[in-house]
């Protein structure tokens, strides 16, 4: 077994689907791999060669669904060889393995670098981006690769994610949807509000419109938190801005949030969930520090 190098800072990797701010990438040297999406024999790596409006563009005018595919264990190999050769220890932290073969990709490269520190978490839900910079504050303190660890799977735990759909068609035919899968013949004009449990998609409720969606998952979340003043937040949405900023305002208004981030899924998760989601992921600081 590998000891564990003390002295060295280690370094976060993750993949696109995180959706890291460009600033967090910029202030700790965060690898991001790129997933990809491809619209028939046409390959785009996200964030990398096409943008958001380029994909929602693409996805309302196509009469096939895209497909998605994960980073490739050389991808991996590269970006872990450049760290380790410096002297790093690696944090890989990615999408769900429920939805990608990313961790795959990631665990093979690990594997054949055997003289490499790297530990890779599979974080089992879409919320991965939220884990980041908590982990790379936490290095940037100087802890160690398996203090880290330890905290970022504890957070992990800690994440509740909630959306409302507009539609379940893409969830359908990408195989990703669960115990949803129930709900795919029913008449009703729903908008399904869904969450992720150890990576399964569950139904949580069957709203008749966007707006009763937002007035349950608002109920949700002041079930969850009980009147914590330490709420962390990501407020998401697929290509819909002004409800996305709805649920926002909402959550604003509601609750005491030390940190609440606005953002449009991109396109691998966009091709997964479809347009017209929107969604929030929280946790507080009482749940991630407890003992």
């Amino acid at each position: 077994m590998r000891s564990e190098d003390l002295s060295a800072k280690v370094k976060i990797v993750t993949d696109s689907s995180a959706y890291p701010e460009p600033e967090v990438i910029a202030k700790y040297d965060i690898r991001v791999v790129p997933l990809r999406v491809a619209f028939g024999s046409e390959v785009f790596a996200e964030g990398v060669d096409i943008t958001n409006e380029e994909f929602y563009q693409r996805l309302a005018k196509g009469r096939k669904l895209p497909t998605t595919s994960q980073p490739t264990v050389a991808d991996f190999i590269k970006v872990y060889r450049e760290l380790a050769e410096q002297g790093h220890p690696i944090l890989s932290i990615h999408i769900s393995s429920k939805l990608s073969g990313t961790c795959a990709s990631a665990l093979a490269a690990k594997n054949a670098l055997p003289q490499a520190q790297i530990e890779i978490v599979d974080s089992l839900t879409i919320a991965i981006g939220m884990l980041i910079s908590p982990a790379a504050e936490a290095a940037e303190r100087g802890e160690t690769l398996s203090q880290i660890v330890a905290s970022i799977e504890k957070l992990n735990k800690c994440i509740k994610v909630v959306g409302a759909f507009d539609t379940l068609e893409y969830l359908w035919k990408g195989g990703r949807i669960g115990a949803a899968r129930a709900l795919v013949g029913t008449l009703l004009k729903i908008k399904p509000v869904l969450t992720q449990e150890g990576g399964e998609v569950k139904v949580l409720n069957k709203a008749r419109t966007r707006a009763h969606a937002i007035e349950y998952m608002l109920g949700l979340v002041e079930k969850e938190v009980k009147g914590s003043i330490s709420l962390h937040g990501w407020v998401a949405h697929s290509h819909v801005p002004d409800a996305g900023r709805a649920l926002e305002k909402e959550l604003r208004e509601n609750f005491n949030w030390i940190g609440l981030r606005f953002l449009e899924m991109g396109p691998v998760l966009g091709t997964h969930m479809g347009p017209g989601l929107v969604g929030v992921s929280f946790y507080c600081d009482e749940d991630w520090h407890s003992e």
